[in-house]
């Protein structure tokens, strides 16, 4: 009998699919939970330079922030 994945939480839902690489269940219910969009930063198109360098210098500075939290956390993926 396989454990109820919608209650267990997404560690334990990693630890259970990498010893039980057969089960497609808990990648299932992994992907389910992904909201992407919700991590998204949307850009207009720029109008002018002067916009373009400014959305250039908050990407730069996003991705910076990023690379900040991963490697404080000391993993590769976030």
């Amino acid at each position: 009998m396989q454990p109820n994945f919608e209650t267990m939480t997404n560690a334990q839902l990693i630890a259970y699919a990498l010893a039980h690489r057969e089960h497609i269940e808990p990648l299932r219910v992994l992907y389910q939970r992904r909201t992407p969009d919700a991590e998204a930063v949307w850009f207009n198109l720029p109008q002018t330079e002067e916009e373009a360098k400014q959305q250039f210098d908050q990407f730069k500075q996003i991705v910076a922030q990023k690379d900040n939290k991963r490697n404080n956390s000391g993993t590769l993926s976030e």
